[in-house]
């Protein structure tokens, strides 16, 4: 599996993957990934210092997405998943014209507001010709390690009801947990360090349906290689 960030002003994915350190070599003229927990990886953020801000307008943008679908060594892959930046911009533009994509994934939190730029992610997708495999709902409650009590912090099933709405499937819900953020901070994501673990169960309910839809979709519409 590979990893492409593409959100290239903001690149925090080798951060959480644990590989920021990484300095990408060369070989036969193309780019050899960071490669960690079994996923290679590239990043802008190998390509600059950490506290460098990258202030880029969109061709440059759409240049070095581009070169990291075409130019990097990423071998036989079962799945490239592409992490694109919030909104509908020249990232969203740029790899749904660079290449075929077997489909997008849309992941919002469960209240309101966030659903309206939910709404407008799928709309995105569908303008653009891409199939959407799902919703996913991200910090859909909290589970207070200390009372054992759940909060819904922000609301709760909203994503599932805007897929049943927009007939549009629904991938599961990933609970607002702190070793998600201390996996992340450490680059020790949780599925890596204890894939029992209720939270790395979820990541791995969301990933199956993920793959299904993915397979799905394909035999619907062969993927072209990149």
């Amino acid at each position: 599996m590979g990893i492409l960030d593409a959100d290239i002003t903001a690149p925090n994915i080798p951060a959480m993957m644990g590989v920021d350190g990484y300095e990408p070599q060369g070989h036969n003229n193309r780019i050899v990934p960071a490669e960690k927990h079994g996923i290679k990886c590239i990043s802008m953020a190998f390509f600059v210092a950490k506290d460098t801000p990258i202030i880029w307008r969109g061709p440059m943008l759409d240049k070095a997405i581009r070169q990291f679908l075409r130019d990097v060594e990423w071998g036989e892959l079962d799945y490239l998943l592409v992490d694109l930046p919030p909104g509908t911009g020249d990232a969203q533009l740029s790899i749904s014209q660079a290449t075929n994509l077997t489909g997008g994934v849309i992941v919002t939190t469960p209240q309101e507001i966030a659903l309206l730029d939910g709404r407008k992610g799928l709309a995105m997708f569908q303008q653009m010709q891409i199939p959407v495999l799902g919703f996913v709902e991200n910090m859909s409650y909290f589970h207070c390690p200390h009372c054992e009590g759940r909060t819904d912090i922000f609301n709760h099933g909203g994503g599932k009801a805007l897929a049943e709405e927009t007939k549009v499937p629904f991938l599961g819900e990933v609970p607002l947990d702190i070793v998600v953020r201390q996996g992340g901070d450490a680059g020790m994501p949780i599925t890596a360090t204890d894939i029992n673990h209720p939270v790395s169960q979820a990541f791995l309910s969301v990933a199956k349906q993920m793959a299904a839809q993915a397979s799905i979709a394909s035999l619907k519409t062969p993927i072209a290689a990149i």
